[in-house]
């Protein structure tokens, strides 16, 4: 019965946490790289333009987060400077990057280990699922049917839909009025220390930390510590 589990909503975090964002942008930009040969354009290493990428793409999300920057901005942003880091000053090929990269990426269907085998416990379970992304509406949503993901999750929350991003208390709000969950009937599971995690903290929702990076367990900012820390998602399953 649903009502017999401790956390009967689960919000779940989507790029990072259950789909493989870097895994998925290096197979994309690999294929940019040879489509658009910018090695002949001066990109002569792409291991590094692929680090470059994900530097720029992080620092830009958190100034996006934080509301310096728009959408458009984020996105073209971050092909510009990777080019720029090898003197490549070429906005059309940026401005091709930028509309190919959204076209492939979300087509990318490659998971961390266990997600399907999590999904699948939690659904039997009866759990109800949910996600809550700071994605873009059409991109998440298409990463979630391109990879098999889509049917587990009855609500998907987005930041261009609710109009709020994590950590801000507004989308936790949001979720829970659209699910018709209580802060004690939910638990949130996501990635990233300061956005998932103290975002859920701060709404008064339990956390599970996924530390991908099999790194020691994590401090929030405030000193205290995710009500749960997992090192790999089929530990949830010990929890749950």
């Amino acid at each position: 019965m649903l009502s017999s589990l401790r956390y009967p909503h689960l919000f779940f975090d989507l790029d990072h946490t259950l789909w493989d964002f870097e895994a998925n942008a290096l197979a994309t930009l690999r294929q940019l790289y040879e489509e658009l040969d910018l090695r002949q354009l001066g990109v002569d290493d792409f291991t590094h333009f692929y680090r470059q990428y994900l530097l720029h793409n992080e620092k830009l999300w958190d100034r996006y987060r934080k509301g310096f920057i728009k959408q458009e901005e984020l996105r073209i942003k971050r092909m510009r400077l990777a080019l720029l880091d090898f003197g490549v000053i070429n906005e059309e090929v940026a401005s091709v990057m930028n509309v190919r990269f959204l076209d492939l990426l979300p087509t990318r269907t490659i998971l961390f280990p266990h997600t399907l085998e999590l999904l699948n416990y939690l659904q039997q379970k009866s759990y109800q699922l949910h996600l809550i992304t700071n994605g873009f509406e059409k991109t998440q949503h298409s990463k979630l049917q391109y990879s098999g993901l889509a049917s587990y999750f009855s609500t998907v929350i987005t930041s261009e839909g609710s109009g709020s991003l994590k950590p801000r208390p507004e989308i936790f709000s949001y979720a829970l009025a659209k699910t018709g969950a209580t802060t004690a009937q939910s638990l949130m599971i996501g990635d990233t220390i300061e956005v998932d995690i103290a975002g859920a903290k701060n709404a008064g929702i339990d956390q599970i930390h996924v530390n991908h990076l099999n790194q020691e367990r994590v401090a929030l900012s405030d000193g205290s510590y995710p009500t749960h820390t997992v090192f790999s998602l089929q530990e949830i399953m010990q929890i749950l």
